[in-house]
């Protein structure tokens, strides 16, 4: 807990406008993605048809599409920035190595790496001060 208070301190004390933008633009397209996936399951089943021998494949599939709509809802807003990020990391991770072990889409490998690393880095700035968390944490 005294990390994670370090790491806002530090946020705040940090913070640009640029710097929210490019979260609201993450969270964005982590919500476009997700409705892209429901409206798009075969397009879905062919990327994860790499993954077909894996132990809950099934479950993989049904994770990825509200993760990334409900993650881009709270990314965009700033709320539980972090966690959202936390649990697209699974995804990203999947979506790079997708790559590698079906066939190679360098499209595919460099939105998903650079989304990937800007994910890595939400998680440790945070939401920033033009956020719900930091408007609820000045409530208290």
């Amino acid at each position: 807990m005294g990390l994670i208070k370090s790491l806002n301190k530090w946020a705040n004390a940090r913070t640009y406008l640029l710097l929210d933008l490019i979260r609201i633009m993450l969270g964005i397209i982590f919500f476009v993605k997700g409705i892209e996936f429901m409206t798009n399951f075969t397009e879905m089943e062919r990327m994860a048809r790499p993954f077909e021998g894996v132990p809950g494949g099934m479950f993989i599939l049904h994770y990825i599409a509200p993760a990334h709509f409900v993650g881009g809802i709270l990314i965009v807003v700033g709320l539980l920035t972090r966690w959202a990020c936390i649990a697209q990391l699974p995804i990203l991770f999947g979506a790079v190595l997708t790559n590698f072990l079906g066939e190679m889409d360098t499209n595919n490998l460099m939105l998903a790496t650079v989304v990937l690393l800007s994910t890595l880095f939400f998680i440790v700035y945070g939401s920033g001060k033009h956020s719900v968390d930091y408007y609820l944490k000045m409530q208290q």
